[in-house]
């Protein structure tokens, strides 16, 4: 597959996301470190062999491709074109063979994903011609980011798991270099899977994460210190969220004495499990006292995997038990986690929401994000993983693929673009922008029509407070009839907010179980005025303030919560399923 997609700029700054390069690459190149899969686990736990020597090689591997990375890059670019030389798209811009990069720039347009939607809904159709690459489309990865609502497409191959294997396994050789040891004990990550669907050619279309753990590459994965967690993969593939982070929870208190480092992929998902352990600590201490499982877990596989792990202790179900009954949560991570160095997890962009309430937990243990990733490709990794989360910055692995900048000129001054900045609101990997916000509640409002009410103003904010987190948005209304508004209109309200929101919204309130319902407050008459006047006072311009439609300062949320007068919860889930919903044309799953 060869595209180009719009260049970005933006601190830290990654690449512009390219598409999976499809290659194997050339004998010529530094070689990567091998993680030989072929060996059983009680093999490799057996053999001699050298975790100093395989960190040596993985640290000379990133200094050998970081040192001359264009020549790499032509390389690589070259190996693409080579291998694609027949793909449609290729000779749709006039590619006859050629491999030099002055001629791929020349012919090969900057384009958006709405550009290459034809092709990728042809491939999803089930034409198996060579489209956008020379090897067959394995899969499609579906990205947080979404295309008309709906998740987009990134079409892939089976040797893409490979590179992004290598990119895993270049993590800890680093982290050790910080915190040494790490090999003598376990990590106690809460991976899950997500829903998958099939599109109408046959493919699987899933999140990037759920197809590497179900892939062999993950649950075949040879002995390795680093890979040594305190989840089952029978827990981790759990498709039941609840039973997932129930299994993994019990593991993870059960093992607490070998836990080292203890994560997540999202800041919001490693907060969820914390509190989730709050919730439910007193029958998780009843399954370590009696060395039994409860009987919520109903996967007999998942069951199965944790029996071999459980064991009666009464003393470490007492121990648990005095932790979480103490008023005050603040270090519980290194309270039942005692050995913990750090949290991994990606506290970078919105996950930064979350940095106040991960330091209240661990007591300020360091913030840790390893990688730079995505559903497109994967870039690199963090050479200074103990730094602050707002000092994170990648160092781009450019063996990962073909990547393209903006140019900047030293001499003159540049204005760094963030393209988040449209986002609105996000409590995990969803992603709402004022204009979705905007049209969604355009459309709830309607509701009120029968009621000789209008709404006047609103604005909104992600509640992190709440298990999970969920969107606010306050509401100030006209009513001009004298009918009382019933609390089933608001609450109907609610509801059609959430049901125009797009599909990644929807999952993770459907599905996921990662988004709690929206609640709408209203606010008494006159508050947004208040609110123009404090932004007035701290120096805002009369003549160009704009009511904002999201909000994070908390002395903002503060005045606008005190003049709430009446709220209300969206009654049930938005409905969401599998696929997408142009599919349903084809007989397949009707979003």
């Amino acid at each position: 597959m060869v595209m180009k997609r719009h260049r970005r700029h933006k601190p830290p700054p990654p690449p512009p996301p390219p598409p999976p390069p499809y290659i194997h690459r050339s004998t010529t190149m530094p070689e990567a470190p091998k993680n030989s899969r072929d060996q059983s686990s009680t093999t490799m736990a057996t053999m001699d062999y050298s975790l100093t020597e395989k960190n040596k090689k993985s640290l000379q591997f990133i200094e050998d491709v970081t040192s001359n990375p264009d020549d790499v890059q032509l390389r690589i670019l070259s190996d693409i074109l080579t291998q694609n030389a027949d793909v449609e798209y290729l000779h749709r811009h006039g590619f006859s063979g050629q491999t030099d990069r002055e001629t791929f720039k020349k012919l090969i347009p900057v384009v958006t994903y709405e550009d290459l939607q034809p092709d990728i809904t042809r491939i999803a159709n089930g034409d198996k011609s060579p489209i956008l690459s020379s090897h067959p489309i394995s899969e499609f990865l579906t990205s947080s980011g979404t295309s008309g609502g709906e998740r987009k497409l990134m079409p892939t191959i089976e040797a893409e798991l490979e590179r992004r294997s290598l990119l895993y396994s270049l993590l800890m050789p680093v982290m050790n270099q910080f915190v040494p040891g790490l090999d003598k004990g376990k990590g106690m990550y809460f991976l899950f899977v997500k829903s998958e669907a099939k599109t109408p050619g046959g493919l699987l279309a899933r999140p990037v994460l759920t197809s590497y753990y179900k892939s062999n590459h993950f649950k075949e994965r040879p002995y390795d210190p680093y890979t040594n967690y305190t989840s089952p993969n029978e827990a981790i593939l759990c498709p039941d969220s609840y039973q997932s982070m129930y299994s993994q929870m019990l593991c993870g208190l059960c093992l607490n004495q070998q836990v080292l480092r203890v994560g997540a992929v999202f800041a919001s998902g490693f907060i969820r499990a914390i509190r989730f352990l709050e919730k439910h600590w007193s029958i998780l201490c009843e399954d370590l006292r009696t060395g039994t499982v409860n009987p919520v877990i109903t996967d007999p596989v998942v069951r199965e995997a944790v029996l071999r792990i459980l064991k009666p202790d009464p003393e470490m179900a007492d121990f648990v038990a005095n932790e979480c009954s103490k008023q005050s949560w603040q270090g519980i991570i290194t309270r039942l986690w005692p050995n913990t160095k750090y949290v991994d997890v990606i506290v970078t962009g919105t996950m930064s929401q979350y940095i106040p309430t991960l330091d209240y937990y661990s007591n300020g243990l360091p913030l840790v994000c390893t990688m730079y990733a995505s559903s497109e490709c994967y870039f690199g990794v963090n050479l200074n993983p103990l730094c602050k989360p707002n000092e994170v910055s990648y160092t781009l692995i450019p063996t990962m693929a073909y990547f393209e900048f903006l140019p900047v000129n030293g001499d003159q001054e540049q204005q760094l673009i963030d393209l988040s900045d449209n986002v609105a609101l996000s409590i995990d990997s969803d992603k709402t922008d004022e204009v979705e916000l905007h049209q969604a509640i355009e459309k709830a409002s309607s509701h009120l029509v029968p009621f000789d009410a209008t709404l006047i103003e609103y604005t909104s904010f992600a509640d992190t407070t709440t298990i999970p987190g969920h969107y606010v948005i306050f509401w100030e209304l006209n009513q001009n009839g004298s009918a009382q508004i019933p609390p089933s209109v608001f609450e109907d309200c609610c509801f059609a907010i959430e049901e125009s929101l797009n599909s990644v919204y929807r999952q993770g309130r459907a599905s996921d179980k990662s988004i709690g319902p929206l609640e709408i407050r209203i606010v008494e008459n006159g508050t947004f005025d208040k609110l123009m006047d404090y932004a007035i006072s701290l120096g805002a311009s009369i003549n160009q303030y704009k009511t904002p439609r999201c909000v994070k300062f908390a002395p903002i949320i503060e005045l606008l919560s005190s003049k709430v007068v009446a709220s209300y919860l969206s009654p049930k889930c938005p409905k969401w399923v599998p696929g997408h919903k142009q599919w349903n044309k084809n007989n397949v799953d009707d979003q």
